[in-house]
């Protein structure tokens, strides 16, 4: 799967997407970065949501993701190792550095991206997104978060 436009989303279906976190990040911080990264993913990835769920009484609700995601964890290098290898591969992926949860303010967050090399920032998590064989392997030596 090569990657996509980062203003784009896509039809193709991916058949994998995994939610990788810091380790060391306490369970309220995890619990926001995994949102904030799935939120992006459903964005860029539309295909990923399965059909409206109906309950008895005919009430519809939105459909959820029908593959799973399952969230990881790894160390601070682990995942500045992953991210190379998601651009190596050209898989898709959604970062969130640690600026994300430094300011409320969207504008100072990009504008402190700005000034840093893609091998200076720090990740508190990462989705990564494509071909099952090719996510199952990147990503095998990580462990369940929590």
């Amino acid at each position: 799967m090569s990657s996509i436009p980062i203003n784009e989303t896509t039809s193709l279906q991916p058949e994998r997407c995994v939610i990788i976190l810091n380790e060391d990040l306490p369970v309220g911080k995890a619990v926001n970065a995994a949102a904030v990264i799935a939120l992006t993913v459903g964005q860029r990835h539309p295909v990923l949501v399965g059909q409206p769920l109906i309950d008895g009484d005919r009430c519809e609700y939105p459909g959820l993701i029908p593959i799973g995601i399952p969230v990881l964890s790894a160390s601070s290098e682990q995942l500045k190792a992953l991210l190379e290898s998601c651009r190596r591969q050209a898989l898709d992926k959604v970062i969130f550095p640690i600026e994300g949860q430094e300011t409320t303010r969207y504008e100072e967050f990009t504008a402190s991206l700005l000034n840093q090399k893609t091998e200076q920032l720090q990740l508190l998590g990462m989705a990564i997104i494509g071909g099952k064989k090719n996510v199952r392997k990147l990503t095998a030596q990580c462990k369940l978060f929590g």
